[in-house]
């Protein structure tokens, strides 16, 4: 039997294959007579999890050895509160806003620190890119926060900013929560990354953090223990139980990416070729449209989650029930901004979003 497609923006969908492998070894993880979710974190079988998962991340990333990947609970949300408690030293942060997360950001982080807003696109609603050219960055923070892809809003980052040509050193901050492993990430432009895994990692509840060795050991006082990066980096990830099945996915989420290939790539580069092509077959239906249309500028959309409207809102709820019909699930927009959203990312099959695209072209058919 097909699986439906689902388009959920996140907990999102995990690839088929990593399901079933899952599944297979629910009872007993490779001889182990235990299943992932009963093992202890320090035991070896759960250690060799681990360390593979953090080597295969590792790998398909081409995180520099001077980066330290961490594995922590929380969420891109209370990450909003833990970057500023370790690395503003209780001074100052600049951040981009660009939609819903980064504005979050900026607001949990004046609970810890002083903030400067150097950038913001909430007048056009925040459907367009500042172009860096034009931030106002401050003098001295200690770090500079971007949501390189804005779930709800569908802009994206495609090339990451170069603060010291903007003469500024401080280290950027990225939210890579809903398109890490789509694309290649450029390492000498970023301090630290972090993000949620519910969108194109593995279930809820494991949070990714990779964070360049020198800005480790200045946490506040207030900084609770477990999430302090230093001690959390000098444990390995151990210092409190981490997600252990979280983990587990994670993993072979990772396997499953670098056995992906495309046009002569593999890994992530081939995940950048394949979320172009979903993104340009979708993108290129809804332009020529006369019911559907997307508010964000071409030069920022994001490859991860298109937001979309019906012309006439009144079909919306048709709309919605035909797609369901369809095995085309969790279509529905954000609640903050209504409409449609459709989040595509890596274990999306472009063979889905092209039969969203025939349903979005026969519905059209059917109310012109």
């Amino acid at each position: 039997m097909t699986r439906p497609y689902n388009f959920s923006a996140g907990p999102a969908a995990i690839p088929e294959e990593v399901l079933q492998q899952a599944a297979a070894e629910m009872l007993d993880w490779h001889g182990s007579g235990m299943s992932v979710m009963e093992m202890s974190h320090r035991g070896k079988e759960f250690i060799s999890i681990y360390e593979q998962a953090e080597a295969d991340l590792r790998e398909l990333l081409a995180v520099p050895a001077n980066f330290k990947i961490l594995f922590m609970q929380g969420g891109g949300l209370a990450e909003n509160a833990i970057v500023p408690l370790n690395l503003s030293r209780g001074e100052s942060a600049d951040f981009v806003v660009t939609g819903s997360w980064s504005d979050k950001s900026q607001k949990e982080a004046g609970k810890y620190c002083e903030v400067h807003i150097a950038a913001s696109n909430k007048a056009d609603g925040h459907t367009s890119l500042p172009a860096p050219a034009t931030w106002q960055l401050s003098k001295a923070p200690r770090y500079v926060h971007l949501c390189s892809n804005e779930t709800i809003h569908g802009v994206e980052f495609q090339e990451l900013p170069d603060l010291k040509a903007l003469g500024c050193d401080a280290p950027l901050v990225i939210d890579f929560s809903s398109h890490v492993a789509s694309r290649p990430v450029d390492w000498s432009r970023v301090g630290m990354a972090f993000g949620g895994a519910q969108k194109n990692i593995g279930p809820a509840g494991l949070t990714l953090v990779v964070v360049r060795e020198d800005l480790l050991g200045h946490a506040l006082k207030a900084c609770p223990s477990a999430f302090d990066y230093k001690l959390v980096a000098d444990n390995q990830s151990m210092y409190n139980t981490p997600p252990t099945y979280g983990i587990y996915i994670a993993g072979l989420t990772f396997q499953w990416l670098k056995r992906q290939t495309e046009a002569g790539l593999s890994g992530v580069a081939a995940m950048e070729a394949r979320n172009k092509a979903k993104a340009d077959l979708l993108y290129g239906f809804i332009d020529q449209s006369q019911l559907y249309t997307n508010p964000v500028a071409p030069e920022g959309r994001s490859r991860m989650n298109v937001p979309f409207r019906l012309r006439d809102e009144s079909l919306n709820d048709a709309f919605l029930a035909g797609a369901k019909a369809r095995g085309l699930l969790q279509l529905k927009g954000h609640k903050s901004v209504g409409g449609m959203r459709a989040s595509i990312y890596n274990a999306m099959p472009l063979a889905g979003v092209q039969a969203l695209v025939d349903y979005l072209r026969e519905f059209e058919k059917t109310k012109a």
